[in-house]
């Protein structure tokens, strides 16, 4: 009689742990299939301007709008390129946030620009009219790039640098 009782203590204990380690399982499998539907942020989701700071010089701010009914996730970094180059500008490595940026609908991403070496020692300075922007997929492929105006006067040199997205201003434009 002990033996029994004691047997269908460790079955029902058994069946428990079952039962929570199987909704920990659904729990996980429901939160990856809800990050694997929600898009990367692309042409088709954003609008994305530029505009020029006061602060630190020499630095513009790129901003991504989700424009959709639905969140996107800002990966990585933008792909940038000034007028017709045909490399991209490098990325501040020590820029990296902790997570993917992600955008509900009308919420933003920033990336800073450092568009020249304030101490002069850039070469190839010229002034840009236009940037290209392309977006990170998600799987470290490029999207289309859209052309963006940039404001008059915008001056490039080789130190021109941008960040990885970010989800609020002061942390894309401390590098």
């Amino acid at each position: 009689m002990r033996t029994a009782r004691i047997t269908a203590t460790g079955l029902a204990l058994a069946a428990t742990l079952l039962a929570g380690t199987a909704a920990t399982t659904a729990q996980a499998q429901a939160a990856e299939s809800a990050a694997t539907s929600i898009p990367a942020c692309s042409l088709t989701n954003t609008e994305v301007t530029v505009q020029n700071v006061p602060r630190p010089i020499n630095h513009q701010l790129l901003t991504a709008t989700n424009t959709s009914s639905k969140p996107c996730f800002a990966y990585a970094h933008p792909h940038l390129a000034f007028d017709a180059a045909q490399h991209v500008v490098p990325v501040v490595e020590d820029s990296i946030p902790q997570a993917v940026v992600t955008l509900e609908p009308g919420e933003s991403a920033y990336a800073g620009i450092n568009l020249s070496a304030a101490d002069g020692s850039g070469t190839n300075g010229r002034t840009a009219s236009v940037l290209r922007v392309s977006f990170d997929e998600g799987d470290g492929t490029q999207s289309r790039a859209r052309t963006v105006t940039l404001p008059k006067g915008t001056w490039v040199d080789s130190k021109a640098a941008v960040t990885y997205w970010q989800s609020d201003v002061e942390s894309a434009l401390m590098w």
